[in-house]
């Protein structure tokens, strides 16, 4: 297979290569993208260095599977460019995910949607609706899922470099004392905003992940693909979401406080046999982001009754965004489409 990774100089593209490599994709050639700025330098792929190729130029003729992690606006001109060229696209943007056209898989939950790829396009989930995914599908399979009331915990490599940059930052200010250290009288910090977030992210946590959308709701755009990817990946078109969705000073993984609400009763005990079999799926006492940071699984805990909810459980996902979240699927999603073309 002749593989490209187009945004191969950013963080979701760095763990692409890793992901290839630890899982030994039968890698024939590899060709590596990104823009202007970044052609020219080269990266390593087993010894080999590797030019960074532009992308706006670049002649695709020759490429296979195509994995894209280069943002939404670069993502609707490469992307077909690329599949018109013959390669399939697995696309971790938000360009492709609701056109009807375009299947939205998660490896473990929806693998049968690559039977149909009209646009020579797949496309890879939001990072926190993937999380859950691996966790809802087989409770869905028991009992019939109606209803989730989500809210979510998101690290701050969600929102790229520049949000990790921005917590490092402020993080290193706090520890120089160039800002007054919080005191248990309830003395605040006097920490700047940042660029990336609208207030302080260290030692703060903001109830408002993603951008507000311009349509009156309030909802930010992380609330709405919650929503609306969830239903078209456990294919429920009537599945009742709400979601707050919160940015957290954590660098790497996402977590969600999840109430669920079942057509049929589900037990907790039930639940936790299904997970326990799940693929993807690890259920473990303490899910937290230190324990999910460099592993692939959904870890799942806390799992109990809800009282507010008809037949309604409630339970805790934690998730590395980087790899599952992005890489790691895009990277099974190629897996299945090798498959199929054997």
């Amino acid at each position: 297979m002749n593989i490209a990774i187009v945004g191969a100089t950013g963080q979701v593209g760095t763990v692409m290569r890793a992901i290839l490599r630890e899982r030994r994709f039968p890698v024939d050639g590899l060709r590596l993208f990104a823009s202007a700025r970044s052609a020219g330098s080269t990266l390593d792929w087993n010894g080999v260095a590797v030019p960074v190729e532009d992308a706006d130029t670049a002649d695709f003729t020759g490429i296979d599977i195509a994995l894209m992690s280069a943002g939404a606006s670069a993502s609707k001109v490469l992307a077909p460019r690329l599949a018109g060229a013959g390669a399939i696209v697995v696309d971790n943007s938000s360009a492709w995910r609701m056109d009807p056209a375009v299947p939205l898989v998660v490896a473990e939950v929806n693998a049968h949607a690559l039977d149909l790829i009209p646009k020579g396009i797949v496309a890879n989930p939001n990072c926190t609706t993937m999380a859950a995914m691996p966790v809802l599908k087989p409770l869905d399979v028991l009992a019939g899922l109606r209803s989730l009331s989500v809210a979510t915990y998101q690290a701050v490599s969600g929102a790229g470099r520049e949000g990790v940059d921005e917590l490092a930052g402020q993080l290193e200010a706090t520890l120089r004392r160039d800002v007054r250290v919080l005191t248990f009288d309830g003395e605040a910090f006097d920490l700047e905003p940042g660029a990336k977030f609208p207030t302080s992210i260290a030692h703060n946590v903001i109830p408002l992940a993603g951008s507000l959308l311009e349509d009156g709701s309030r909802e930010t755009g992380e609330e709405r693909k919650l929503r609306e990817e969830s239903r078209k990946i456990l294919e429920l078109p009537t599945l009742a979401v709400d979601a707050t969705c919160v940015r957290v000073p954590v660098f790497t993984g996402h977590s969600l406080a999840i109430t669920a609400g079942f057509a049929r009763e589900l037990t907790p005990e039930a639940a936790l046999a299904a997970l326990a079999d799940a693929p993807g799926v690890v259920v473990h006492e303490m899910p937290t982001p230190r324990l999910a940071a460099g592993k692939d699984p959904s870890y799942v805990g806390r799992v109990r009754r809800a009282e507010s909810v008809e037949n309604g459980l409630l339970l805790f996902v934690s998730n590395d965004n980087l790899r599952k979240g992005a890489a790691l699927n895009a990277v099974q999603i190629a897996e299945a489409l090798a498959e199929r073309r054997a």
